[in-house]
């Protein structure tokens, strides 16, 4: 039962710390639209979504003004179209990628993801044709967001395809130069990605779940560094406890907005994402959150334990709040979306490297990272590769939102606007990893994999 207090602390945290709903992800099962002829199933997928998100952003904004909780984004994801539009005669999903815009645009959500493939083993015709579609799809659409899943625990890493999305990196990077290569943004390769991730770019619609779900996700490090700052001096295991505490608070916010929006929308709820997810905005950064417990600045010796830490703590404390949790849940460390990484990289403190090594105990992995643009396709390719391995090994998920901006070089700056914010370039080691990229077929799973 609520006390006068509970409500108190909930106001406070939304009006002083920044605490919010990232995210009403609602998911949308194509399977049914599926048509040989690429004009039918345009029409039936624009349809479906279009009728079945029409009070969507309605529900969002009716929910957030009674209880006075901040949502930020109001969002869908979709089945992968590698797999329902492999039935059409056409070998480009541009236009579909289209009508997923459209149908965006109709329902007014912020994005809209899956425009995917999951290939960890190997290409389907869908698949060739969906990874060739991406750069022009996310070139010439606003909202749609894509993704690969390329690698996992049990199957290994597809390094054919490795080898592939690095190109593909840079003609999508090449094809929105105008724009600092945005296109690179709305694109994310996995390892081990899971089914019911309500955040973008990564969301889609897994096969494995029902016709309609409602996903959330909630955020609130600014909450987390609030709490912790009336600690400082406490030991390790004490700061373990406060996170635990906070966290539970901020996951039953995000399990009252679910339970609202399944009510009203009559969608089944599906979980709760308890990932603490930035922003560029000052007192919302996970990077201020490990500074407060006792770093001079992110990147520095220590960061990679107090990030462990932070992320276990979270996880057992969102827990406890739903019975209901999956996705990514954590904490996220986008360079250009968090105002600590930012000034981190700006001061010398944090590097790839530091990033690619937080990666293996936080969720997702190296997120926006922008570099210069004159770098190879095949060093992207690498880097997707070691953070693939990282997925495959730790059988956690991860994954890489890399963008080369062309035109621009160790000291300049990119401005996305919005919740993607901006950043500094970060350099990238030169030497060259091209034999090993071309040598193409599988890296075999991992031991680990055998657990039948």
């Amino acid at each position: 039962m609520l006390n006068i207090q509970d409500i108190l602390e909930t106001n406070r945290m939304i009006q002083e710390n920044n605490l919010d709903v990232r995210t009403i992800t609602l998911g949308i099962s194509l399977r049914d639209c599926c048509h040989s002829d690429p004009a039918v199933f345009c029409d039936n997928i624009y349809r479906k979504i279009t009728s079945t998100a029409a009070d969507l952003v309605r529900v969002g904004n009716d929910i957030e003004d009674e209880y006075g909780v901040p949502i930020i984004n109001k969002r869908i994801s979709v089945t992968p179209i590698a797999i329902v539009a492999e039935s059409c005669k056409t070998d480009s999903y541009v236009e579909v990628a289209h009508a997923l815009d459209r149908a965006a645009k109709k329902v007014g959500v912020n994005f809209i993801g899956g425009f995917s493939a999951l290939v960890p083993k190997g290409y389907t015709r869908g698949d060739r044709i969906l990874i060739n579609s991406i750069p022009q799809a996310l070139a010439e659409t606003e909202r749609v967001c894509a993704s690969v899943n390329l690698a996992s625990t049990s199957a290994g890493i597809n390094m054919d395809c490795v080898k592939e999305l690095g190109q593909v990196i840079k003609m999508t990077a090449e094809l929105t130069k105008d724009r600092d290569a945005l296109g690179c943004a709305k694109l994310v390769i996995f390892a081990n990605a899971v089914e019911d991730n309500p955040f973008m770019a990564g969301a889609f619609h897994g096969v494995g779940e029902s016709e309609t779900a409602i996903n959330v996700g909630v955020s609130g490090p600014g909450v987390v560094k609030r709490a912790l700052e009336e600690a400082r001096g406490a030991d390790l295991g004490t700061v373990a406890e406060i996170i635990k505490k906070t966290a539970f608070k901020i996951t039953r916010v995000g399990q009252l907005v679910a339970r609202e929006a399944s009510k009203r929308l009559n969608v089944p709820f599906g979980i709760i994402d308890l990932s603490l997810a930035p922003t560029p905005a000052v007192g919302d950064s996970v990077a201020h959150i490990l500074e407060e417990m006792g770093l001079e600045s992110c990147g520095a010796p220590g960061t990679t334990a107090a990030l462990a830490m932070l992320n276990d703590a979270v996880k057992k404390g969102g827990l406890m709040a739903s019975s209901f949790v999956g996705g990514l849940s954590g904490a996220f460390i986008p360079v250009s979306e968090d105002a600590g990484m930012i000034a981190a990289v700006e001061k010398g403190a944090l590097s790839l490297e530091k990033l690619e090594a937080m990666t293996c105990v936080c969720s997702v992995g190296l997120d926006m990272i922008a570099v210069p643009g004159d770098i190879s396709a095949a060093t992207i390719s690498g880097i997707i590769a070691d953070e693939a391995a990282i997925g495959m090994i730790n059988n956690k998920t991860t994954a890489v939102r890399i963008i080369p901006v062309p035109g621009k070089s160790l000291g300049d700056y990119v401005e996305f606007g919005g919740l993607l914010g901006h950043s500094p370039l970060l350099k990238v080691n030169t030497f060259k990893c091209d034999d090993f990229i071309s040598r193409g077929g599988r890296i075999p799973a991992p031991l680990r994999s055998l657990t039948n």
